[in-house]
């Protein structure tokens, strides 16, 4: 019996379950070009994955693996090559994170078995989330994550039968919502000299028509990188993250975040490993509990969660649309040429690196794309496309459930809707507009105060039901009969122009 392990792109982890379930299996990876074109992927990327891939090969190979690497249109016919070639019984691979390659995989016609080995890249299995949120009310997160917390004793104090966290609170999220203070000057972000493997993606990339600049990629591509971003993060930025990590600056593309997220989604980093780090640096750096505490919530709690919904919501929950939006995505989504200037900042910074923090993508893309009325699958497809660490598993509740409510309430116990005052407050962007965010109407005011008002006059009668939107909603009756009908004309025209 000859075992086989077909190690995928998001798997490149030497302890993944397959790989560590039969040692010294011979190893293939395939790089499907055809898999890669399904969405018009941004070309960093492709380039991230494709030389993570082609790295981790090496490595293996200088462990004494013996290891098959192809470059193919799509999965199967090397698959099958290489089973006949190396007489394999038994393909092992681990359990993919995504439903859509889930059920990819069950199409390949192979001449052996193929077996799953359960994901070890997750702390949560999806039986385990299963068992907890089966028979709860609401899925609420913050519960989630102090669940987490027990479990793997971060920050924890006490006895085992009455733990308590580490400060006498759950959350610090209050001390973390700063706006930028003029001046700041934080620490530029830990990039990489593209290799000659790296190179030699970036020239084959660079020939496809797809998303995204290339030019400026400086991503790790090895775990050795990988840990050096890690250990950067802890001992540079960690200290600072947390009270500005809401913030956004014109010119600073990553403030003191942690530019992680592509790393754990591949498994270049594990999770668990990346949170003792964070708690470490407060016990023995005495780095502030609120900015450590807000990034393992990060982790250990969104992160987290959000997986766990993903596997545990029926499949049919991409399709949701509880506001029945069907406007269509502006062209600018690609080319971020629009006169607003946070959107413009935003995109044309996820066209350069491929990368936009949490707030960008939740209180401006998404806030925008909600309270304008964009399709939902058209938006949640963008994000899939634009973003490095975007795969199905993050995007799907992340987009449709936490940035556009489309589930209806599943995830968020309300709508993340807002009008450009929160941008204003969290931002400089306003300073460099064309439009007034503080006017509602009229040629200067700024769409997304117009659209913020449209979005709780069309919808109230859904929206009155989300208790926490009821003080919100009497707003609207103190609108007299000219401005609402202003706010209606400007979000109607914008929609006819887009």
């Amino acid at each position: 019996m000859t075992i086989g392990i077909w190690i995928l792109g998001d798997q490149l982890w030497a302890d993944q379950a397959a790989l560590a379930s039969a040692a010294n299996a011979p190893v293939i990876f395939i790089e499907s070009h055809s898999h890669s074109t399904q969405r018009p992927y941004h070309r960093q990327k492709l380039v991230l994955v494709w030389s993570a891939m082609r790295h981790f090969a090496e490595e293996l190979k200088a462990q004494g693996r013996a290891v098959t690497y192809q470059m193919a249109t799509d999965f199967a016919p090397p698959l099958r090559q290489w089973i006949e070639q190396e007489n394999i019984t038994e393909l092992r691979v681990m359990e993919p994170a995504d439903r859509p390659f889930s059920r990819l995989l069950k199409t390949l016609q192979l001449p052996c078995p193929l077996t799953l080995v359960p994901n070890n890249h997750f702390l949560w299995s999806a039986d385990e989330f299963k068992q907890w949120a089966d028979g709860r009310n609401s899925l609420l997160m913050e519960s989630f994550y102090r669940e987490g917390r027990k479990r793997y004793g971060i920050l924890i104090e006490g006895s085992p039968k009455k733990p308590k966290p580490v400060g006498g609170q759950w959350n610090y999220d209050k001390e973390n919502r700063k706006p930028p203070k003029k001046g700041i000057n934080p620490p530029a972000p830990q990039w990489f000299k593209p290799d000659a493997i790296t190179q030699q993606v970036m020239a084959s990339v660079a020939a496809v028509d797809t998303f995204g600049d290339l030019d400026s990629f400086g991503w790790a591509v090895t775990r050795t990188q990988a840990l050096a971003v890690l250990d950067y993060f802890i001992h540079v930025r960690l200290a600072t993250f947390g009270p500005y990590q809401d913030a956004m600056v014109t010119g600073e593309d990553t403030l003191w975040h942690a530019l992680l997220s592509p790393y754990l989604n591949i498994g270049l980093l594990h999770p668990l490993e990346v949170i003792q780090a964070a708690e470490r640096a407060y016990h023995e750096d005495d780095v502030p509990l609120n900015s450590v505490e807000g990034f393992i919530r990060q982790v250990l709690g969104w992160r987290e969660y959000m997986r766990g919904l993903y596997t545990y919501v029926d499949e049919d929950y991409p399709s949701g649309n509880y506001f029945d939006h069907h406007q269509p995505l502006p062209e600018f989504f690609w080319t971020g040429d629009t006169p607003m200037n946070c959107l413009h900042q935003s995109i044309d910074q996820a066209k350069r690196t491929g990368y936009n923090h949490h707030i960008q993508r939740l209180m401006i893309l998404s806030n925008f794309a909600l309270i304008a009325g964009l399709s939902p699958q058209a938006v949640e497809s963008w994000f899939h496309a634009a973003f490095i660490d975007a795969y199905d598993w993050v995007m799907q509740t992340n987009v449709i459930g936490m940035g556009l409510f489309a589930d209806g309430g599943v995830l968020a116990t309300k709508p993340y809707a807002a009008s450009a005052n929160y941008i204003n407050r969290m931002s400089d962007y306003c300073k460099g507009c064309q439009y007034n965010p503080k006017v509602r109407t009229g040629d200067d005011a700024c769409p997304f105060n117009y659209f913020y008002w449209d979005f709780l006059a069309r919808h109230r009668n859904k929206l009155q039901h989300q208790g926490r939107m009821n003080f919100i909603l009497k707003n609207l009756d103190k609108m007299s009969q000219e401005e609402y009908k202003a706010v209606r004309d400007n979000a109607t025209q914008w929609r006819q122009r887009n």
